[in-house]
């Protein structure tokens, strides 16, 4: 899939503490995932047991495999947290964060894999059930909705318009309409911006360079609120300026 597409990389709204014995580990896997310490949070979040632990330590997990991890580990380690957000779904079936991160590290898989394999084993159709599953529970989902816009973009650039609309029911309209609709649901997550720049690079740079610029500008101007948010930040910034010297 085309690497300036990140699927699914949005830090996601925050996870409800849980109660009792279980609130300490999670705050625990909330802290090192916020520092930056993504196997630290995979490991203390998937000990919790629950379902929010195991959504916690999906999403930490694909992090550390896609941002940190040496190339000939990733696919093993992203292969673990897809193992860890079908758990989190298995737990309880209507956490909306569940599917979503089902979504999210299926996407994480194929950028690993590659778009031919990925095809093969049918991640396009088991994503976009995740992101349509986190909705349902969660109409209003803000990364539900960026995981959907994501999905149609990232589909229509691959293949091109008329192959994604027969094939996956994929259109550049819905891409669209999606990532609006995760603006007006975070109007102050850096990531939303973010991709959405991408998700529009993706589908014609050419059209959409001039809002791309502004998106990116946007999420530039986002203050960062943890490790993630950094990453998203330099990211950010790598794009706007790679943009800039292509127009130049």
């Amino acid at each position: 899939m085309d690497p300036r597409v990140l699927f699914l990389f949005l830090a996601g709204l925050a996870l409800a503490f849980s109660d009792g014995a279980g609130a300490q580990p999670i705050e625990e896997a909330r802290a090192a995932h916020a520092a930056g310490r993504f196997a630290e949070a995979a490991r203390i979040g998937a000990s919790v047991g629950t379902s929010e632990g195991y959504a916690l330590a999906a999403r930490a997990l694909a992090y550390h495999a896609h941002f940190l991890a040496p190339h000939d580990r990733k696919e093993g380690l992203l292969d673990e947290a897809a193992a860890l957000a079908e758990k989190a779904v298995r737990a309880d079936p209507d956490n909306p964060e569940a599917h979503l991160q089902r979504a999210h590290t299926i996407g994480r898989l194929s950028q690993a894999i590659g778009s031919f394999e990925a095809a093969d084993r049918g991640y396009a159709e088991k994503i976009r059930e995740a992101a349509e599953n986190a909705l349902k529970l969660d109409p209003g989902m803000a990364a539900a909705h960026l995981a959907m816009g994501a999905w149609h973009a990232e589909i229509v650039a691959a293949v091109g318009s008329f192959l994604a609309r027969i094939t996956y029911g994929a259109r550049e309209r819905e891409a669209i309409a999606h990532f609006d609709k995760a603006v007006a649901g975070a109007p102050q997550v850096k990531a939303v911006y973010l991709e959405y720049a991408l998700g529009l690079l993706a589908l014609d740079e050419d059209e959409y360079r001039d809002r791309a610029r502004g998106l990116l500008a946007r999420a530039i101007e986002i203050p960062a609120k943890d490790a993630y948010d950094r990453i998203l930040h330099r990211n950010a910034v790598e794009r706007l300026e790679a943009l800039d010297a292509s127009s130049g």
